[in-house]
């Protein structure tokens, strides 16, 4: 039996993340839930699975769900608190040997760094904890011996190509991308993008900010550094292809030339079972991937010019442990005003340029605490507000 916490429990993830539990009632139990503001989804999220440490992002709204859930008999729970002291112990709930970081944000890199130093196994389907804070997050599991399996399906198909694999084998990693709802549009087009038009994903159903960043294309720059971290490879040897069917999640090259591919349906329970059961496979209650029925394969190159965020990623990446901190937070600030109908989708980009430029001038060529962290993800949020102020 695996027992998991799962930070983010409400959330997309989250839920297919149960659901895989409900699955394998044998094999998995949720020992610890935490979660942001949809209350009356963890109330029933709580009463279904009973785990031991609840927590949620406010007091107000943990002290509505204790309420709720007194009347429906769940007192084992234990309540673990609010906010960051919440998401911390459940984290690190003693019980726990997964945590399950499904969180969108920054909210929960405190709580993966402490699961890590408390010897928690982590599935990894938050792209902030490591685009900020890689070197620290890498750094902490290779010394504690942690194991960190990604969730996300591109690098979740990485691993599973490169499973019992040396490093030394590899050349290339491919990652594929969807292209987002803009793929086939002209570049002046898709400067004058609406978020009603930017919030219509072609494939998946994801949370506002992350299918904002699936029609920028930062979606797959936040990817690149991510596999940067995770696998070890430089951002030369990382590839983006525009791949429209979401059949194939992402390739790996060897050094012979041969390319290992997983394919897969588009069901994220398929990688969230994977990294809970790894390094075993179990069945799954998932229709089988029919190669009959599905439409020609198409692979292509990503317009840079169209899609310049992509490039921005691959330049912050030049230095790994501060640019991907700025590109992070002004992507966060700009997608947030451009949501809030404060910013055109065309200066998106421009917004994230202006603060590298700013940052680079500047010169800090490293982070290397979690306060430095904070302290640059501040800098470059109150920046990027700015510019957007100025670009109005």
């Amino acid at each position: 039996m695996k027992r998991l916490s799962i930070i983010g429990s409400t959330g997309s993830i989250g839920c297919s993340a149960l659901s895989v539990v409900e699955a394998h009632p044998t094999r998995l139990e949720v020992v610890g839930l935490a979660a942001g503001e949809n209350i009356g989804r963890f109330v029933e999220q709580v009463a279904r699975f009973r785990p031991r440490a609840i927590a949620l992002a406010t007091p107000e709204g943990l002290l509505q769900a204790t309420d709720a859930l007194g009347l429906q008999g769940t007192d084992r729970v234990r309540v673990a608190g609010a906010g960051a002291d919440g998401l911390l112990a459940v984290a690190t709930d003693p019980d726990a040997d997964i945590v399950l970081c499904a969180s969108s944000g920054t909210a929960a890199l405190e709580a993966v760094l402490a699961a890590i130093e408390a010897g928690k196994t982590i599935a990894l389907a938050n792209k902030e904890v490591l685009v900020m804070a890689g070197g620290l997050v890498m750094d902490a599991a290779s010394r504690r011996g942690v194991a960190i399996v990604p969730v996300d399906s591109e690098h979740n198909a990485v691993h599973q190509c490169l499973h019992g694999r040396r490093g030394s084998e590899l050349r290339r990693l491919i990652l594929t991308a969807s292209g987002g709802p803009f793929r086939n549009l002209s570049a002046e087009a898709i400067d004058d993008a609406t978020p009603e038009d930017a919030l219509r994903h072609p494939t998946w159903r994801m949370g506002p900010k992350i299918t904002i960043d699936s029609a920028t294309l930062m979606n797959k720059g936040l990817e690149v550094i991510e596999a940067h971290w995770l696998f070890g490879v430089s951002a030369s040897d990382i590839d983006v292809l525009i791949h429209p069917q979401s059949i194939v999640h992402s390739m790996v090259e060897l050094t012979d030339g041969s390319v290992i591919a997983q394919l897969g349906v588009t069901d994220m329970r398929l990688p969230i079972q994977y990294a809970f059961s790894y390094p075993e496979r179990w069945d799954a209650l998932l229709p089988s991937l029919d190669l009959t029925a599905v439409p020609p394969l198409e692979f292509t190159r990503p317009d840079e010019r169209r899609f310049p965020c992509l490039k921005l990623a691959y330049r912050a990446l030049e230095s790994a442990r501060t640019r991907p901190v700025v590109l992070n937070a002004a992507n966060e600030v700009a997608v947030g005003a451009f949501l809030d109908g404060h910013l055109p989708f065309g200066n998106i980009p421009k917004v994230i340029e202006r603060a590298l430029d700013r940052h680079e001038a500047a010169d800090r060529r490293s982070v290397t605490t979690l306060d430095e962290v904070r302290q640059l993800d501040r800098w470059a949020r109150e920046h990027a507000r700015g510019l957007i102020r100025g670009l109005q």
